[in-house]
C-alpha cells in the first residue's frame, strides 16, 4: 500500500468514527435522509486536517493549480490544511462568498488567489452539488482557470456528474459513502 493510499484509507477510518451520524436528517438541498455525513467533524481535528490537507495538497500538484479553495465554509479548513502541510507549501487558498461584500475590495473570490491562477476547487461533502456549482461559476466569470474539483466526500446522488458538467474540468473524490458506510439502507 502506498503512502498516499494509507493516507486515504486513515482519512475514512476517521470519517467512519467521527462524520458519520445516523438517524434522519434534512440535507441542504431539503431531501431527507437517515444518516448525515457532517465531514468537518474530522477535518477539524488534528489527525483528519493532515490527512486530508496532504490528499488535497498532492492532488492539486498533479492538476498544476497554485491555489486550492471553494465555497465558504466548506472550503476554509480544507483549504487551510492543504496549505499548512509540507506537500501544499507552494500553494494559495481562497474561498468564494456566498454575498459580495459592499465595502472593501468587494470580491467574490477571497484570500490567495488572483484571476488567472489555476485553481483546484474542493468541498467536503457532495449531495446535489448545488453549492459547489454556484462556486465554480463565481470562480470563472472572476477569471480563474478551474484545473479540477475534488470532494472529501460523494454520497453519490448525483452531484458529481453535475459538478464535472459545470466544471468543464475533472471532478474525484478522495471518499464515497460506499467507502464510509458500505451497508446503508438507501443502497
Amino acid at each position: 500500500m502506498t503512502d498516499r493510499e494509507a493516507t486515504r484509507q486513515k482519512l475514512i477510518g476517521l470519517l467512519r468514527e467521527h462524520s458519520l451520524v445516523l438517524g434522519e436528517v434534512t440535507l441542504s438541498s431539503g431531501a431527507q435522509a437517515s444518516y448525515y455525513i457532517d465531514a468537518r467533524r474530522t477535518v477539524m481535528r488534528p489527525e483528519g486536517l493532515k490527512a486530508v490537507g496532504t490528499l488535497i495538497a498532492l492532488h492539486a500538484k498533479e492538476l498544476g493549480a497554485t491555489t486550492v479553495g471553494g465555497p465558504v465554509m466548506a472550503a476554509i479548513p480544507l483549504a487551510c490544511a492543504a496549505i499548512a502541510v509540507p506537500e501544499g507549501e507552494d500553494l494559495g487558498g481562497f474561498f468564494v462568498r456566498k454575498e459580495r461584500k459592499a465595502h472593501g475590495l468587494q470580491r467574490w473570490v477571497e484570500g490567495a488567489a488572483e484571476p488567472g491562477d489555476r485553481v483546484l476547487v474542493v468541498e467536503d461533502t457532495v449531495t446535489t452539488g448545488g453549492s459547489t456549482i454556484s462556486a465554480i461559476e463565481r470562480i470563472r466569470d472572476e477569471g480563474f482557470e478551474i484545473a479540477g474539483v475534488l470532494a472529501v466526500v460523494d454520497r453519490l446522488a448525483g452531484g458529481g456528474d453535475k459538478i464535472a458538467a459545470e466544471a468543464g474540468a475533472p471532478y474525484e473524490t478522495l471518499t464515497t459513502i460506499d467507502d464510509i458506510y458500505p451497508d446503508r439502507p438507501d443502497k
